[in-house]
């Protein structure tokens, strides 16, 4: 099976964590009402959050916040 290539959103903010922590990150974002949905893009743990213009700052403090290794991707 053929790898897609992925294609990035500007709108949305896009990160690489370990798998195991998933769950987590998904969970905490949940508690954040309509900051934005998190998405798995790959199994090797590139995630992304679906967000608006006005959500996309806040989704980016959350992920930089946790007490766990977070890599933006700009």
């Amino acid at each position: 099976m053929q790898e897609q290539e992925i294609v990035y959103d500007p709108e949305y903010v896009y990160f690489q964590i370990e798998r195991t922590y998933t769950n987590y990150v998904n969970r905490i974002l949940e508690g954040y009402e309509y900051v934005g949905v998190m998405t798995t893009v790959n199994a090797e743990g590139l995630c992304m959050v679906r967000t608006t213009e006005s959500t996309r700052e806040l989704a980016k403090e959350i992920l930089q916040s946790l007490p766990i290794s977070v890599t933006l991707l700009e």
